[in-house]
């Protein structure tokens, strides 16, 4: 039997319409930040928006995501590309990882190539807390391209 992992996925606000169909589709091809479960079967047990900045929503959200199960919660690709990227994005990690004891993972789906060449014009993520948090999210060149 393989090993089942529950996931929540907390969007940006700015992208509040977004039906997901890129952190489905990199779920469904194991991509990006979704690399980690290769051989582990995955359940999605809650997919909301952060509420805007702040964030409020994070302090409720993961409640109802624990409560339907969840082991890890995914912060979106679109908190960490968008411009700029979630100055809130640290302390949403810190606080579900102290809050809950859950294991916090920056990122959904790959970084589309064109916000990766933006970023790099920007010096955005030239830090090195930024450095690990995109991590995840690099992949190659070809798998980027393809989520432009």
């Amino acid at each position: 039997m393989k090993e089942k992992t529950r996931i929540g996925i907390i969007i940006c606000d700015r992208y509040h319409r977004c039906a997901g169909g890129k952190c489905f589709r990199s779920l469904r091809n194991r991509e990006g930040a979704f690399s980690r479960y290769e051989n582990v079967e995955v359940e999605v047990v809650g997919y909301t928006t952060c509420d805007g900045c702040p964030g409020g929503n994070v302090e409720y959200a993961v409640d109802e995501m624990m409560g339907n199960g969840a082991d890890v919660i995914h912060l979106a690709t679109g908190l960490v590309v968008g411009y700029p990227p979630c100055p809130h994005i640290t302390y949403f990690g810190d606080y579900i990882k102290t809050k809950y004891g859950l294991e916090v993972v920056y990122g959904t789906h790959p970084i589309p190539q064109k916000y990766l060449n933006m970023h790099d014009q920007l010096g955005t993520w030239n830090d090195p807390e930024w450095k690990k948090i995109i991590q995840p999210t690099l992949a190659n060149e070809q798998i980027r391209l393809s989520y432009d």
